[in-house]
């Protein structure tokens, strides 16, 4: 599955791995502890990514979220995690005032939610095997990260730019914290593909990304959503309001929007 890179002397062992799950890729970065003790950990965590994807998927008819939508499971004989899932979800929903949604034309779909989570809890059980230092799961270009790589050495992140393929439109340091999460919403890699809650079609506004940084990864992919269907005068009005949370929105006129305090997470 993956192979350990041996770092220099006083540097962490390396164990890194990419899987394809999902409809996209899970990329890890796990620094330090004993590299068989992580591998291990990865197998149990690449698993259970799995296991999300067939508890989860709207295009698997036997998955529970499609039985439940046919009426043929009760939410409480489903498993433990569909409760958590759309427990959080509606905190979601909650928060943003209905501009994060786990309805699509009109049936359940926690879809928007199931990738942020299901790599943020990747990401905190491999942080929890001894001797590792730093965790970075990136699922699909939305990433979580703890702990460190290196001593004194942050991990850092690039935003593409939407506009400029192949460009950065800035880079996201997580110096100074010990978790920390980017995730970005937008129509340059996948089009119109997010939905205006108020309407149920492709949300029309003014920006072309938002990328939102926070603890959690789980929350952070579902305001980089929120946001973007606001788009970007609510947009940025809302994140500015929520707390531990920056934000950088670009508009289709090539204009950059940041919340008040994203300058101190550049890097």
């Amino acid at each position: 599955m993956a192979d350990p890179v041996a770092g220099q002397a006083g540097t962490p062992a390396t164990v890194r791995h990419a899987e394809e799950v999902m409809g996209t890729v899970f990329s890890f970065d796990v620094r330090g502890g004993e590299p068989g003790a992580v591998r291990a950990a990865l197998r149990e965590a690449v698993a259970g990514l799995h296991r999300a994807d067939a508890l989860f998927s709207t295009y698997r008819p036997d998955s529970e979220v499609s039985r439940l939508v046919r009426g043929e499971l009760a939410l409480g004989d489903c498993a433990p995690d569909v409760t958590e899932v759309l427990e959080l979800a509606a905190e979601a929903e909650r928060l943003s005032e209905g501009w994060f949604s786990t309805r699509y034309q009109g049936s359940l779909d926690p879809t928007g939610i199931v990738k942020g989570w299901s790599a943020e809890r990747a990401a905190r059980a491999l942080a929890e095997v001894d001797g590792v230092c730093g965790v970075s799961v990136n699922g699909g270009g939305d990433v979580q990260m703890l702990g460190a790589p290196e001593p004194q050495r942050p991990w850092r992140v690039g935003v593409a730019d939407p506009l400029r393929p192949g460009g950065l439109a800035a880079v996201i340091s997580a110096a100074g914290v010990a978790e920390l999460s980017v995730a970005t919403s937008g129509t340059a890699e996948r089009g119109d593909h997010i939905v205006d809650p108020r309407t149920g079609r492709s949300a029309v506004t003014d920006l072309v990304s938002v990328t939102v940084v926070g603890p959690r990864l789980t929350f952070v992919d579902c305001w980089a959503t929120a946001a973007f269907a606001m788009g970007s005068r609510t947009g940025l009005a809302w994140l500015e309001s929520l707390p531990d949370v920056e934000a950088l929105l670009i508009t289709a006129g090539d204009e950059v929007r940041c919340t008040a305090g994203l300058a101190d997470r550049l890097g």
